[in-house]
């Protein structure tokens, strides 16, 4: 074979490799669009739903975020005031801490968010004395939130915390029978702090982008085989 067929047969194996990888990512961001758009559907109706009492702590095990995230619930228990712990926060009124207190039910003990605090007010001291005695707490179901954040790891024994992590707080606490959840609560009815329902609930959807993209490559790879595939006169 001559080195100029050699170096067709090799654009054209590498056309075709081209065209069929990129034809495969094209259907697979479309795939992934399609899910992401029923995710979303689902999250948004969870929000907007009637509260629901939590599940029974029977279930805890076997409980999956992907069924239960973003769920609206509401649960009567009291809060174990001296079990706090802040998480570092960086919201939409600035840095400051996520302040996380067990709240006892008669299940086993949930940690609620009960809201953000800035810098100046970490202290309890500095804020309104925490509710006592039984009370509902109505929010969201979150995911737990392992290891910290990138390059920011949870120090449980510095008390240094940047993530919601259920189970090293629960650990840190001597709380045995903390659920593998929390709950972000909703701003309360009266101004103070700490300030709830800041959840941010917001899906990067791009698919249809990079969908578009894999196909416009597609779409080059198969041009360049029929521009090979074609007689050789034809080329010129």
């Amino acid at each position: 074979m001559s080195e100029g067929g050699a170096k067709r047969g090799f654009l054209l194996i590498l056309c075709f490799a081209g065209l069929l990888l990129f034809t495969s990512l094209g259907i697979w961001q479309v795939e992934r669009r399609a899910w992401k758009l029923d995710l979303i559907a689902r999250v948004d109706a969870r929000i907007h739903a009637a509260p629901v009492p939590p599940p029974a702590a029977a279930a805890w095990p076997r409980l999956d975020p992907r069924d239960y995230e973003y769920r609206r619930v509401r649960v009567r228990g009291r809060f174990l005031a001296n079990s706090e712990t802040l998480v570092d926060a960086l919201t939409e009124r600035g840095a400051g801490s996520w302040v996380l207190t067990p709240l006892q039910t008669g299940d086993g003990v949930i940690l609620v968010n009960r809201g953000f605090v800035p810098d100046a007010y970490e202290a309890p001291g500095r804020r309104p004395a925490q509710p006592r005695g039984a009370l509902m707490v109505t929010g969201l179901m979150r995911a737990s939130e392992p290891g910290g954040r990138f390059l920011r790891p949870n120090e449980p024994r510095q008390e240094r915390w940047f993530s919601r992590d259920v189970a090293a707080i629960a650990a840190a606490r001597g709380i045995s029978n903390a659920a593998p959840f929390f709950i972000d609560a909703d701003a309360a009815p009266h101004a103070g702090l700490p300030i709830g329902g800041l959840t941010v609930v917001r899906f990067r959807n791009a698919h249809l982008l990079y969908a578009l993209t894999w196909f416009g490559l597609a779409g080059l790879s198969l041009a360049g085989l029929v521009l090979l595939l074609k007689p050789a006169q034809k080329r010129r």
